[in-house]
Protein backbone atom coordinates (compact mmCIF):
# COMPACT_ATOMS: atom_id res chain seq x y z
CA UNK A 1 0.00 0.00 0.00
CA UNK A 2 3.25 1.89 0.74
CA UNK A 3 4.61 1.17 -2.65
CA UNK A 4 1.39 2.35 -4.38
CA UNK A 5 1.03 5.21 -2.70
CA UNK A 6 4.30 6.52 -4.00
CA UNK A 7 2.14 7.06 -7.67
CA UNK A 8 -0.64 9.07 -6.42
CA UNK A 9 0.77 12.00 -4.27
CA UNK A 10 4.09 12.73 -5.71
CA UNK A 11 2.58 14.97 -7.97
CA UNK A 12 0.23 17.37 -5.46
CA UNK A 13 3.42 18.22 -3.58
CA UNK A 14 4.99 20.16 -7.10
CA UNK A 15 1.86 20.60 -9.20
CA UNK A 16 3.38 24.68 -9.12
CA UNK A 17 6.43 23.45 -9.57
CA UNK A 18 5.83 22.15 -12.85
CA UNK A 19 3.38 24.40 -14.15
CA UNK A 20 6.72 26.37 -14.37
CA UNK A 21 9.25 23.65 -15.19
CA UNK A 22 6.62 22.47 -17.93
CA UNK A 23 4.41 25.72 -19.17
CA UNK A 24 7.36 28.45 -19.25
CA UNK A 25 6.67 31.69 -18.02
CA UNK A 26 2.57 31.33 -18.60
CA UNK A 27 2.69 28.13 -16.39
CA UNK A 28 0.25 25.61 -16.68
CA UNK A 29 -3.51 25.94 -16.29
CA UNK A 30 -5.38 24.56 -13.77
CA UNK A 31 -6.80 22.04 -16.29
CA UNK A 32 -3.64 21.34 -17.38
CA UNK A 33 -2.53 20.69 -13.70
CA UNK A 34 -6.01 18.94 -12.87
CA UNK A 35 -5.05 16.44 -15.85
CA UNK A 36 -1.80 15.14 -14.52
CA UNK A 37 -3.50 13.74 -11.14
CA UNK A 38 -6.18 12.38 -14.00
CA UNK A 39 -3.91 10.95 -15.53
CA UNK A 40 -2.16 8.73 -12.73
CA UNK A 41 -5.85 7.92 -11.46
CA UNK A 42 -6.91 7.00 -15.52
CA UNK A 43 -3.48 4.76 -15.60
CA UNK A 44 -4.59 3.36 -11.84
CA UNK A 45 -8.33 2.33 -13.19
CA UNK A 46 -6.90 0.31 -16.00
CA UNK A 47 -4.54 -1.53 -14.35
CA UNK A 48 -7.15 -2.73 -11.93
CA UNK A 49 -9.89 -3.20 -14.25
CA UNK A 50 -7.18 -5.47 -16.74
CA UNK A 51 -5.77 -7.21 -13.14
CA UNK A 52 -8.78 -8.30 -11.59
CA UNK A 53 -9.91 -11.54 -14.42
CA UNK A 54 -6.53 -12.35 -13.94
CA UNK A 55 -5.43 -12.77 -10.70
CA UNK A 56 -8.61 -15.09 -10.07
CA UNK A 57 -7.49 -16.60 -12.44
CA UNK A 58 -3.29 -17.04 -12.08
CA UNK A 59 -3.41 -15.84 -8.11
CA UNK A 60 -2.23 -12.30 -6.91
CA UNK A 61 1.68 -12.99 -6.28
CA UNK A 62 2.36 -12.55 -9.95
CA UNK A 63 0.88 -8.89 -9.72
CA UNK A 64 2.49 -7.89 -6.39
CA UNK A 65 5.63 -8.47 -8.39
CA UNK A 66 4.17 -7.04 -11.47
CA UNK A 67 2.68 -3.67 -9.94
CA UNK A 68 6.09 -3.14 -8.00
CA UNK A 69 8.28 -2.88 -11.29
CA UNK A 70 6.13 -0.97 -13.07
CA UNK A 71 6.25 1.43 -10.41
CA UNK A 72 10.13 1.28 -9.92
CA UNK A 73 10.42 2.01 -13.78
CA UNK A 74 7.70 4.49 -13.89
CA UNK A 75 9.49 6.38 -10.85
CA UNK A 76 12.63 6.72 -12.81
CA UNK A 77 11.07 7.29 -15.89
CA UNK A 78 9.51 10.15 -14.51
CA UNK A 79 12.54 11.90 -12.91
CA UNK A 80 14.02 12.56 -16.79
CA UNK A 81 11.05 13.34 -18.70
CA UNK A 82 12.00 16.33 -20.76
CA UNK A 83 8.13 17.22 -22.06
CA UNK A 84 4.68 17.49 -20.29
CA UNK A 85 3.42 14.63 -22.85
CA UNK A 86 6.51 12.35 -21.69
CA UNK A 87 6.04 13.44 -18.23
CA UNK A 88 2.13 12.62 -18.43
CA UNK A 89 3.19 9.59 -19.74
CA UNK A 90 5.37 8.47 -17.11
CA UNK A 91 2.37 9.22 -14.28
CA UNK A 92 0.07 7.05 -16.92
CA UNK A 93 2.84 4.37 -16.13
CA UNK A 94 2.83 4.83 -12.30
CA UNK A 95 -0.44 4.95 -11.99
CA UNK A 96 -0.42 1.29 -14.26
CA UNK A 97 1.50 -0.10 -11.61
CA UNK A 98 -0.48 1.33 -8.34
CA UNK A 99 -3.42 -0.10 -9.91
CA UNK A 100 -2.45 -3.49 -10.37
CA UNK A 101 -1.02 -3.33 -6.44
CA UNK A 102 -4.62 -1.51 -5.52
CA UNK A 103 -6.14 -4.55 -7.26
CA UNK A 104 -4.86 -7.44 -5.60
CA UNK A 105 -3.68 -6.33 -1.78
CA UNK A 106 -7.39 -5.69 -1.07
CA UNK A 107 -8.85 -9.44 -1.44
CA UNK A 108 -5.55 -10.54 -0.22
CA UNK A 109 -6.03 -9.19 3.22
CA UNK A 110 -9.77 -9.77 3.14
CA UNK A 111 -8.94 -13.80 2.75
CA UNK A 112 -6.77 -13.48 5.52
CA UNK A 113 -9.37 -11.39 7.81
CA UNK A 114 -12.58 -13.49 7.01
CA UNK A 115 -14.47 -12.28 10.56
CA UNK A 116 -13.74 -8.89 10.17
CA UNK A 117 -13.13 -7.80 7.00
CA UNK A 118 -14.20 -4.01 7.02
CA UNK A 119 -11.77 -3.43 10.23
CA UNK A 120 -8.90 -4.97 7.95
CA UNK A 121 -9.84 -2.50 5.23
CA UNK A 122 -9.42 0.00 7.66
CA UNK A 123 -6.16 -0.71 8.40
CA UNK A 124 -4.45 -1.83 5.16
CA UNK A 125 -5.86 1.44 3.78
CA UNK A 126 -4.05 3.54 6.45
CA UNK A 127 -0.98 2.50 5.10
CA UNK A 128 -1.45 4.19 1.91
CA UNK A 129 -1.86 7.15 4.07
CA UNK A 130 1.73 6.49 5.51
CA UNK A 131 2.83 6.02 2.13
CA UNK A 132 1.43 9.07 1.26
CA UNK A 133 3.27 10.77 4.44
CA UNK A 134 6.13 9.31 3.78
CA UNK A 135 5.78 10.67 -0.51
CA UNK A 136 4.86 14.01 1.04
CA UNK A 137 7.77 14.42 3.89
CA UNK A 138 10.40 13.25 0.81
CA UNK A 139 8.85 15.51 -1.52
CA UNK A 140 9.17 18.58 1.21
CA UNK A 141 12.15 17.45 1.85
CA UNK A 142 13.28 17.72 -1.46
CA UNK A 143 11.88 21.36 -1.94
CA UNK A 144 13.26 22.75 1.24
CA UNK A 145 17.05 21.71 0.19
CA UNK A 146 16.59 23.09 -3.56
CA UNK A 147 17.04 19.41 -4.74
CA UNK A 148 14.33 19.61 -7.77
CA UNK A 149 11.46 17.69 -8.00
CA UNK A 150 13.05 14.91 -9.88
CA UNK A 151 15.24 14.12 -6.98
CA UNK A 152 12.38 13.22 -5.33
CA UNK A 153 11.16 10.52 -7.70
CA UNK A 154 15.20 9.08 -7.19
CA UNK A 155 14.65 9.16 -3.45
CA UNK A 156 11.55 7.12 -3.54
CA UNK A 157 12.32 4.65 -6.46
CA UNK A 158 14.09 2.19 -3.43
CA UNK A 159 10.49 1.27 -1.93
CA UNK A 160 9.29 -0.68 -4.74
CA UNK A 161 12.78 -2.18 -5.67
CA UNK A 162 12.93 -3.47 -2.73
CA UNK A 163 9.45 -5.11 -1.96
CA UNK A 164 10.62 -7.02 -5.62
CA UNK A 165 12.38 -8.93 -2.98
CA UNK A 166 10.99 -9.04 -0.10
CA UNK A 167 7.47 -10.73 -1.85
CA UNK A 168 9.70 -13.13 -3.77
CA UNK A 169 9.94 -15.63 -1.00
CA UNK A 170 5.96 -15.47 0.65
CA UNK A 171 3.05 -17.56 -0.63
CA UNK A 172 -0.08 -15.37 -1.13
CA UNK A 173 -3.89 -17.56 -0.08
CA UNK A 174 -6.73 -18.28 -2.50
CA UNK A 175 -8.33 -14.90 -3.31
CA UNK A 176 -11.83 -16.69 -2.31
CA UNK A 177 -13.43 -19.24 -0.04
CA UNK A 178 -14.33 -22.62 -0.38
CA UNK A 179 -17.51 -22.06 -2.20
CA UNK A 180 -17.67 -21.34 -5.82
CA UNK A 181 -16.64 -17.57 -6.92
CA UNK A 182 -19.57 -15.15 -7.97
CA UNK A 183 -19.31 -14.18 -11.64
CA UNK A 184 -19.28 -10.18 -12.09
CA UNK A 185 -22.40 -10.99 -14.04
CA UNK A 186 -24.31 -12.22 -11.43
CA UNK A 187 -22.86 -9.01 -8.90
CA UNK A 188 -24.32 -6.54 -11.85
CA UNK A 189 -27.77 -7.91 -11.19
CA UNK A 190 -27.55 -6.95 -7.42
CA UNK A 191 -29.25 -3.39 -6.55
CA UNK A 192 -27.08 -3.60 -3.48
CA UNK A 193 -24.07 -3.86 -5.63
CA UNK A 194 -24.79 -0.86 -7.74
CA UNK A 195 -25.20 1.07 -4.53
CA UNK A 196 -21.90 0.00 -3.43
CA UNK A 197 -20.08 1.06 -6.86
CA UNK A 198 -21.88 4.40 -7.13
CA UNK A 199 -21.05 5.01 -3.48
CA UNK A 200 -17.32 4.17 -3.66
CA UNK A 201 -17.05 6.28 -6.63
CA UNK A 202 -18.45 9.20 -4.24
CA UNK A 203 -15.96 8.45 -1.53
CA UNK A 204 -13.21 8.10 -3.62
CA UNK A 205 -13.95 11.97 -5.28
CA UNK A 206 -14.38 12.86 -1.34
CA UNK A 207 -10.93 11.65 -0.33
CA UNK A 208 -8.76 12.71 -3.48
CA UNK A 209 -10.24 16.32 -4.72
CA UNK A 210 -8.86 17.70 -1.15
CA UNK A 211 -5.71 15.72 -1.32
CA UNK A 212 -4.72 16.46 -5.03
CA UNK A 213 -5.12 20.42 -4.67
CA UNK A 214 -4.52 20.88 -1.09
CA UNK A 215 -0.93 22.34 -1.49
CA UNK A 216 -1.53 24.13 -4.46
CA UNK A 217 -5.05 25.73 -2.51
CA UNK A 218 -2.51 26.68 0.26
CA UNK A 219 0.11 28.19 -1.59
CA UNK A 220 -2.07 30.38 -4.30
CA UNK A 221 -5.53 31.07 -2.50
CA UNK A 222 -4.46 30.94 1.26
CA UNK A 223 -0.53 32.54 0.47
CA UNK A 224 1.32 30.53 2.81
CA UNK A 225 4.55 29.24 1.78
CA UNK A 226 5.44 26.30 -0.33
CA UNK A 227 6.95 23.97 2.45
CA UNK A 228 3.49 24.79 4.19
CA UNK A 229 1.68 23.23 2.05
CA UNK A 230 3.42 20.20 1.35
CA UNK A 231 3.39 19.94 5.36
CA UNK A 232 -0.76 20.95 5.22
CA UNK A 233 -1.11 17.78 2.42
CA UNK A 234 1.49 15.28 5.28
CA UNK A 235 -0.70 16.69 7.94
CA UNK A 236 -3.94 15.26 5.76
CA UNK A 237 -2.40 12.27 4.69
CA UNK A 238 -1.53 11.39 8.61
CA UNK A 239 -5.19 12.24 9.98
CA UNK A 240 -6.04 10.09 7.12
CA UNK A 241 -4.54 7.01 8.72
CA UNK A 242 -5.29 7.97 12.39
CA UNK A 243 -8.94 7.51 11.14
CA UNK A 244 -8.71 4.66 9.58
CA UNK A 245 -6.83 3.12 11.93
CA UNK A 246 -9.12 4.34 14.78
CA UNK A 247 -12.36 2.30 12.83
CA UNK A 248 -9.78 -0.51 11.81
CA UNK A 249 -9.33 -0.74 15.90
CA UNK A 250 -12.72 -0.56 16.48
CA UNK A 251 -13.52 -2.96 14.29
CA UNK A 252 -17.26 -4.71 14.64
CA UNK A 253 -17.79 -2.29 18.09
CA UNK A 254 -18.85 0.31 15.66
CA UNK A 255 -21.99 -0.33 13.11
CA UNK A 256 -19.75 0.67 9.93
CA UNK A 257 -22.82 2.48 8.28
CA UNK A 258 -23.69 5.01 10.99
CA UNK A 259 -19.78 5.34 10.31
CA UNK A 260 -19.82 5.82 7.19
CA UNK A 261 -22.73 8.33 7.61
CA UNK A 262 -21.32 10.65 10.36
CA UNK A 263 -18.01 10.61 8.27
CA UNK A 264 -20.15 11.83 5.17
CA UNK A 265 -21.81 14.78 6.83
CA UNK A 266 -18.64 15.82 8.72
CA UNK A 267 -16.97 16.13 5.14
CA UNK A 268 -19.56 18.15 3.80
CA UNK A 269 -19.25 20.73 6.54
CA UNK A 270 -15.49 20.77 6.49
CA UNK A 271 -15.37 21.16 2.78
CA UNK A 272 -17.48 24.49 3.00
CA UNK A 273 -15.59 25.59 6.08
CA UNK A 274 -11.98 25.09 4.39
CA UNK A 275 -13.22 26.30 1.30
CA UNK A 276 -14.55 29.61 3.03
CA UNK A 277 -13.51 30.44 6.50
CA UNK A 278 -11.93 34.06 6.51
CA UNK A 279 -9.30 33.11 8.57
CA UNK A 280 -6.77 31.62 6.49
CA UNK A 281 -5.24 28.91 9.27
CA UNK A 282 -9.01 27.98 9.97
CA UNK A 283 -9.45 27.19 6.21
CA UNK A 284 -6.45 25.33 6.30
CA UNK A 285 -7.16 23.39 9.63
CA UNK A 286 -10.23 22.80 8.05
CA UNK A 287 -8.94 21.27 4.92
CA UNK A 288 -6.93 18.83 7.03
CA UNK A 289 -9.55 17.97 9.74
CA UNK A 290 -11.59 16.44 6.32
CA UNK A 291 -9.16 13.95 5.66
CA UNK A 292 -9.78 12.57 9.14
CA UNK A 293 -13.56 12.86 8.79
CA UNK A 294 -13.42 11.36 5.40
CA UNK A 295 -10.83 8.58 5.79
CA UNK A 296 -12.92 5.74 6.69
CA UNK A 297 -15.42 5.97 3.52
CA UNK A 298 -13.68 3.74 1.06
CA UNK A 299 -11.82 1.00 3.20
CA UNK A 300 -14.96 0.18 4.61
CA UNK A 301 -17.36 0.51 1.53
CA UNK A 302 -14.99 -1.76 0.50
CA UNK A 303 -15.42 -4.21 3.52
CA UNK A 304 -19.26 -4.27 3.90
CA UNK A 305 -19.37 -5.31 0.39
CA UNK A 306 -16.92 -7.98 1.11
CA UNK A 307 -19.15 -8.97 3.81
CA UNK A 308 -22.63 -9.08 1.31
CA UNK A 309 -20.54 -10.62 -1.42
CA UNK A 310 -17.90 -13.26 0.54
CA UNK A 311 -17.27 -14.82 -2.98
CA UNK A 312 -17.16 -12.09 -5.40
CA UNK A 313 -13.09 -12.56 -5.92
CA UNK A 314 -10.74 -10.19 -7.17
CA UNK A 315 -12.73 -9.09 -10.33
CA UNK A 316 -15.20 -7.56 -7.69
CA UNK A 317 -12.80 -6.15 -5.78
CA UNK A 318 -11.29 -4.80 -9.10
CA UNK A 319 -14.37 -3.03 -9.65
CA UNK A 320 -15.06 -1.36 -6.43
CA UNK A 321 -11.25 -0.16 -6.68
CA UNK A 322 -12.13 0.88 -10.52
CA UNK A 323 -15.05 2.94 -9.51
CA UNK A 324 -13.20 4.71 -6.47
CA UNK A 325 -10.64 5.66 -8.62
CA UNK A 326 -12.76 7.06 -11.26
CA UNK A 327 -13.77 9.43 -8.52
CA UNK A 328 -10.50 10.21 -8.19
CA UNK A 329 -9.79 11.09 -11.84
CA UNK A 330 -13.36 13.11 -11.67
CA UNK A 331 -12.99 15.17 -9.41
CA UNK A 332 -9.76 16.29 -9.22
CA UNK A 333 -10.34 17.62 -13.26
CA UNK A 334 -13.72 18.94 -11.44
CA UNK A 335 -12.17 21.07 -9.53
CA UNK A 336 -9.27 22.33 -11.67
CA UNK A 337 -12.11 23.29 -14.55
CA UNK A 338 -14.17 24.87 -12.08
CA UNK A 339 -11.63 26.81 -10.52
CA UNK A 340 -10.69 28.14 -13.80
CA UNK A 341 -13.59 29.82 -13.73
CA UNK A 342 -14.46 30.64 -10.35
CA UNK A 343 -11.51 30.59 -8.63
CA UNK A 344 -10.03 27.55 -6.56
CA UNK A 345 -12.33 28.09 -3.31
CA UNK A 346 -15.19 27.21 -5.50
CA UNK A 347 -13.27 24.58 -7.08
CA UNK A 348 -12.58 23.13 -3.67
CA UNK A 349 -16.09 23.33 -2.30
CA UNK A 350 -18.05 21.43 -5.25
CA UNK A 351 -15.76 18.15 -3.88
CA UNK A 352 -18.45 18.83 -1.01
CA UNK A 353 -21.43 17.49 -3.76
CA UNK A 354 -19.36 14.15 -3.36
CA UNK A 355 -19.88 13.16 0.57
CA UNK A 356 -23.64 14.74 0.61
CA UNK A 357 -24.28 12.52 -2.36
CA UNK A 358 -23.38 9.77 -0.54
CA UNK A 359 -25.20 9.99 2.16
CA UNK A 360 -28.35 9.11 1.74
CA UNK A 361 -27.05 5.89 -0.56
CA UNK A 362 -24.92 4.78 2.75
CA UNK A 363 -28.08 4.97 4.96
CA UNK A 364 -30.09 2.81 1.98
CA UNK A 365 -27.42 -0.10 1.85
CA UNK A 366 -28.13 -0.88 5.83
CA UNK A 367 -29.22 -4.29 6.50
CA UNK A 368 -32.91 -4.22 7.25
CA UNK A 369 -34.00 -6.10 10.55
CA UNK A 370 -35.22 -9.33 10.20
Amino acid sequence: MMSLSIGLNLVPVFLLTLSAAYGGAAGLTHEELGRLGAVSFAGLVVGILATGPLADRWGAKPFAQLGNGLVALSLAAAAFAPTYATFASALFALGLGSGVLDMVLSPVVAALNPTRRAAAMNWLHSFYCVGAAVTILAGTWVLRVGAGWRSACLVLLPVPALLIIAMAPLQFPALTGDGERVRLRALLRRRCFWLALVAIFLGGATELGMAQWLPAYAESTLRFPAWVGGTALLLFSVAMAVGRMVVGAMGERWNPFHVMAWSCGASVILFVAGSFLPLRWGALSACIAAGFAGSCLWPTMLGVTANRFPEGGASMFGLLAAFGNAGGICMPWLVGWVADRSGLPWGLVVSALAPAAMLPLVLAMRPRPA
